[in-house]
């Protein structure tokens, strides 16, 4: 057996499903760049056309939506007196680029990609956004090998605990920190872009948030993860800052004598 195949058998006892159609799964883990190695004398536009149908974009998209509809009818379940209002920010949480790239490290998902080796040697195997993108390819293709319900049980298994942990509706880092700063009359928070680099597919952020005389700094593959980093990071140091102000102001009380006995004044002997 080589190694590939290997690591693909696997990644198919950690998805709980053995594909009819092998050349599904490998599409889902084949990373754009990959595509771009494999055609490098073709003209620019057929390398875009062959990129963007041979990676695992196309099954990326079915995997976005086949996620959305498992977490969505999973939460009627689970929370069956829960309002709109409510469902709407866990249905975020759950399919979240977050949650998706931590689940992908879970199951060991950055061994099984077919990455291009310059992109290799950058770092992306390991990308949030990258590990999010392959982890929906791969259910749109659990997906389209064998119906919803190997989908279903994949989802239901590790999406569990974070689904399980939901006692009160979860809250983006920007509007926590929103509504931590507009509580204390304070103005909204002001957000920086300071940096965009790295390839179009795989994009590097880095945000700065301001509020309160505070900052607060966010990395990540999108502008908006960027945005909630920093949020999240803004956050910690306001509320610990907060908290330290107010032991500081704290002050300890001269413990009072017991009834019936005099305070022994300095000087004096017993």
């Amino acid at each position: 057996m080589t190694e590939t195949g290997g690591t693909l058998d696997a990644l198919q006892e950690r998805l709980g499903h053995r594909f009819l159609r092998q050349e599904l799964l490998e599409h889902a883990l084949t990373h754009r760049s990959a595509v771009s190695a494999r055609h490098p004398r073709r003209s620019r536009a057929e390398t875009v056309r062959i990129r963007d149908t041979a990676s695992n974009e196309r099954l990326e998209f079915v995997g976005d939506r086949v996620l959305g509809l498992l977490v969505a009818e999973w939460l009627l379940e689970h929370f069956p007196d829960e309002p709109e209002g409510g469902l709407g920010p866990r249905h975020a949480h759950l399919v979240s680029r977050t949650a998706l790239a931590g689940i992908a490290e879970e199951i060991d998902l950055p061994a099984a990609l077919k990455i291009a080796a310059h992109e290799e040697q950058a770092g992306i195997r390991h990308l949030a956004n990258v590990l999010a993108d392959a982890l929906e390819a791969v259910l749109g293709a659990l997906y389209l090998d064998a119906g919803l319900e190997p989908a279903r049980r994949f989802v239901q298994r590790y999406w569990r605990p974070m689904m399980d942990g939901q006692i009160e509706p979860p809250k983006d880092p920007k509007t926590a920190l929103q509504e931590w700063v507009l509580g204390r009359a304070a103005k909204l928070p002001v957000y920086e872009t300071l940096s965009m680099d790295g390839p179009s597919h795989a994009p590097h952020f880095t945000v700065e948030v301001s509020a309160m005389g505070e900052t607060g700094r966010g990395e990540a593959g999108s502008k908006r993860l960027a945005e909630s980093a920093a949020a999240s990071d803004l956050l910690g140091r306001l509320q610990a800052g907060s908290v330290g102000r107010a032991t500081a102001g704290m002050k300890l009380r001269p413990r009072r004598p017991r009834q019936g006995i005099a305070p022994v004044k300095e000087g004096e002997k017993s």
